[in-house]
């Protein structure tokens, strides 16, 4: 009876390992990879800022800074796909299904320079500078 209750509480702590490493290390294994696409989906947009950016400070305002302005969808070996949308009004947004994350860089002029504000979905994977925790 004691080497079948000894045996039983082994299993259950083993099985109590496993459960933890499923609820506790899994998803910090995910949540580095989500933010990697994250940080791969944002930096993919820098061409961008700067193509839109030039155009915004050139005219003195951001009507048409995004016409001409394109970014090729990209393939990212770990995160899958990246693609990407320039606005008109210079607004850059970007998503990647794998992960489902998105992101929105909205450019604004001040003292003839252009700046930027980043904010991406889910805030759990975005870095701090895209609105992320």
């Amino acid at each position: 009876r004691d080497d079948m209750r000894a045996g039983l509480l082994v299993l259950a702590g083993i099985a109590l390992a496993g459960f933890l490493a499923i609820a506790i290390v899994l998803p910090q294994m995910a949540s580095s990879e989500l933010k990697a696409a994250a940080a791969a989906l944002i930096s993919g947009a820098d061409p961008a800022k700067t193509q839109v950016g030039a155009a915004a400070e050139k005219a003195g305002n951001l009507a048409g800074s995004g016409t001409s302005v394109k970014i090729a969808s990209r393939s990212d070996a770990k995160a899958g796909e990246m693609k990407y949308v320039v606005e008109q009004n210079g607004v850059i947004r970007g998503w990647n299904e794998k992960n489902a994350i998105e992101i929105a860089l909205t450019p604004a002029l001040a003292g003839g320079k252009t700046a930027w504000i980043c904010k991406g979905y889910p805030q759990d994977g975005m870095p701090q500078s895209c609105g992320g925790k």
